[in-house]
């Protein structure tokens, strides 16, 4: 039976995964910014994967595509260009050359810096932040938005762009370069608002009948005056008479205030979560009346995990919603660009784990099924409901997911492993003392460059074209060159680079028991940076150590300290796909005994300094100021869990980049790392200030050497970064390194930026 709410449901996605299912888009970038693929063969390639997809979508049952969603580097970039605001550096590059400009803005060149660049809201994916300022002139550019929908409808689509809301960009910017800090950038919201108008009647006038507007800032703790700069944009926005109808688009998350504003708003449709943090929304909607006469796109399906959805559930939800809404639609919950493309590729998984998952094409198909079973009634898909329990009820009481030994450890964990023996102060007169470094120690993050014979030959020993003997020589040997450089560079504590390791969590995933890798299962991180999140599917334990020996073949090599490198437990858990059927504080703890174990092995093989990097500590912060306190009680303590158990004399580093540090200052001082590295060098040292200004009484390295942008930083371009750190940090607990790994660079740049960096120090320790 079914209500005119659900007569004729559409299934929908608000975007989907860009890189083609063998990172064509990847491979044909790369190859442009190296010369090998001309101009016009890396946009037939981008039109080639927009058609696939929209066919692939369409061929699935999906009634409406998204278009302009697809990137060459990142959507916040492309709405920084489709409004003009094209920093001035940049400018004469973008004019000269509109596609080298965007990546000069996306990456720098050697004579201009890119855009600082962070985390999108809680994901592991990365923005570029746009830079403003009060002389800041918008123009419109609708030319791709245009495009890519003129492309979908010549092929027999349904397209519906999908933009930036102006809210959530002028919300995600920052003040340019030389603009006051106070600057505020949303007070350019009446600059900006004629600007949208101007493209939504652009895409109007090429077709379109509805448009998408992206609000996710919306979810997060807004001031009264936030909210009501989205109460007079989407006020004068949807007063419009010369635009397509407007669905205004949130996620990961409860709307909260922001609910009802936008319901009263003149647009036609909302899209909400009601997943996770998001199925708030649901009571929420109830209370607030509906959405009398607008379209409802309902988000039942998880856009940012890979399990199985429980239809019955969802079936739940939406026949609630049905009286909420004058027309209720299906979508997952946010867009699939944030899952893999497709679970079938996965020929290794265990068959049993197979299926528990989904991924976006998989996602899209539970979709489809459930505006069916809208449209049409439950009966229509009994079929697809029963398969749906019985695999929930395999992952239930499977035993995979339960080991009864980790989680009789996991309960016996007292206050006191989660301490150092003795306070910082004390702790850090022991290391100085056993470590016996100089004022401004240098160092670097971990890894170093992942040449192509590395990566050929971790394939050929999966393939089986050479052995475990002639690979653990391969490894050896760029340690030994590793180790070489670094000394002949003096860098001052070092690294054995990671050449053995694929990714910083995928390789320790490996190793432990609990987690699942996949062979296809690429997801973006930035720009061509793609990675492979693990799946952690059960209980976590290590059955042995996974880095002790690469470390101490390391350290054999050379008198200097080798910093033993370990991922943390809440980056363990943010970059891979975590379970859901327990608390995220429960997964933490198995994970950091495991890691534990290794920190230990790593002390007794005779490190002195051991580094455990938590990248993701604030990009796992919760949207809402509510929920902090609670996440980083867990998430700390897992920390301090990993590392309690070492001497007092052996040194703790953690590292953190590209996210909003000021938010989790106490957080930060929590970990009780004895040092702690942090980028700095795309935002100017700003990190160094705020921790100062928090009086952090421990060893920081604010980065002076931005590690994603292929400059070479110059000695005095670093001197001038230290200099400034020094206004912030005393010298005696400075230390000088790069933003983040080197992993991604090449051996030319990473040698002579280095280089720079150690001449750099050596000029400001000596002038103290």
């Amino acid at each position: 039976m079914t209500t005119s709410a659900a007569a004729g449901a559409r299934a929908t996605v608000h975007g989907y995964p860009r890189q083609g299912p063998n990172r064509e888009l990847k491979k044909a970038i790369e190859g442009y910014w190296k010369g090998r693929v001309g101009a016009d063969a890396l946009r037939e390639t981008a039109a080639g994967l927009r058609r696939a997809n929209w066919q692939q979508l369409a061929d699935s049952g999906i009634h409406e595509v998204p278009t302009g969603d697809f990137s060459y580097y990142d959507h916040v970039l492309d709405t920084s260009v489709m409004v003009g605001a094209v920093p001035d550096r940049h400018r004469a590059a973008f004019e000269a050359d509109n596609l080298d400009g965007y990546f000069a803005m996306a990456r720098g060149t050697q004579d201009l810096a890119p855009l600082e660049m962070t985390k999108w809201f809680d994901t592991n994916y990365h923005y570029l932040v746009p830079e403003l300022g009060p002389d800041t002139v918008f123009t419109a550019d609708s030319a791709k938005q245009v495009a890519e929908l003129r492309e979908a409808l010549a092929l027999g689509h349904t397209g519906r762009p999908v933009l930036v809301g102006p809210i959530t960009y002028l919300l995600l910017a920052k003040p340019a370069p030389g603009v006051s800090a106070g600057f505020e950038p949303l007070t350019l919201l009446d600059r900006l608002l004629p600007v949208y108008a101007e493209v939504l009647s652009d895409l109007r006038a090429a077709g379109a009948q509805w448009v998408q507007l992206d609000e996710p800032a919306l979810v997060q703790d807004r001031s009264p005056a936030e909210l009501n700069a989205a109460a007079r944009a989407y006020r004068d926005l949807g007063a419009l008479t010369d635009r397509p109808q407007l669905l205004v688009a949130s996620y990961f998350g409860r709307l909260g205030d922001a609910l009802p504003v936008l319901a009263k708003a003149p647009v036609e449709g909302l899209a909400l979560d009601f997943t996770g943090a998001g199925a708030a929304n649901l009571a929420d909607l109830a209370a607030a009346g509906g959405l009398r006469g607008k379209r409802l796109v309902a988000g039942v399906v998880d856009g940012r995990n890979v399990w199985i959805n429980d239809l019955g559930r969802s079936m739940a939800t939406l026949a609630t919603l049905l009286g909420l809404a004058a027309r209720v639609d299906v979508a997952p919950s946010c867009s699939l660009l944030h899952v893999p493309l497709d679970a079938t590729t996965e020929r290794d998984v265990d068959t049993q784990v197979a299926r528990w998952l989904a991924l976006a094409r998989q996602k899209t198909s539970e979709v489809v099924t459930l505006a069916r079973g809208l449209t049409e009634g439950a009966e229509s898909i009994a079929a697809q409901l029963a398969a749906n329990r019985a695999d929930l009820l395999s992952r239930t009481g499977s035993a995979l997911t339960h080991d009864p030994a980790v989680r009789a450890r996991s309960a016996a964990v007292t206050q006191a492993d989660a301490r150092r023996s003795l306070p910082y102060a004390e702790r850090a007169t022991a290391q100085r003392a056993r470590l016996g470094l100089p004022l401004l120690p240098t160092t670097t993050i971990g890894s170093f460059p992942q040449t192509a014979e590395l990566r050929t030959a971790r394939a050929d020993l999966r393939a089986g074209r050479i052995g475990a003997e002639g690979y653990d020589e391969r490894i050896e040997a760029e340690i030994r060159e590793v180790i070489s450089f670094q000394e002949k560079a003096g860098i001052d504590v070092l690294v054995h680079g990671e050449p053995e390791r694929n990714d910083m969590v995928q390789y320790f995933a490996e190793q432990l028991t609990g987690y699942l890798a996949t062979q296809h299962g690429w997801v973006q991180s930035y720009g061509t940076r793609y990675v492979r999140p693990p799946i952690l599917a059960g209980d976590i334990s290590r059955p042995e150590p996974m880095t002790v020996r690469w470390t101490s073949y390391a350290q054999s090599l050379t008198d200097r300290p080798v910093k033993g490198m370990l991922t943390g437990p809440v980056t363990m858990l943010a970059w891979s796909f975590v379970r859901d059927d327990q608390p995220l504080a429960e997964t933490a703890r198995q994970v950091a005994l495991a890691l534990r174990e290794e920190v230990n092995d790593l002390e007794a093989a005779g490190g002195s300094v051991i580094q455990v990097d938590e990248p993701a500590l604030r990009e796992t912060l919760p949207l809402r100021s509510a929920d902090h306190e609670a996440y980083l009680y867990w998430a700390t303590e897992a920390f301090r869990l990993t590392t309690g158990g070492v001497r007092p004399d052996t040194q703790i580093h953690t590292h953190m980049c590209y996210a909003e540090f000021g938010d989790i200052l106490q957080a930060i001082d929590d970990l009780d790392a004895d040092v702690i590295s942090l980028e700095a060098a795309r935002s100017h040292m700003q990190v160094a200030d705020e921790l100062a200004t928090a009086g952090y009484p421990r060893e920081v390295g604010p980065g002076v050497y931005d590690i994603h942008s292929p400059r070479v930083p110059s000695a005095d371009e670093a001197a001038t970064l230290l200099r400034k750190g020094l206004e912030a940090i005393p010298a005696e607990r400075l230390w000088v390194n790069p933003d983040c790994g080197l992993k991604t660079r090449g051996w030319p740049e990473v040698r002579t930026s280095l280089e720079n960096l150690v001449a750099a120090a050596r000029e400001v320790r000596s002038g103290i």
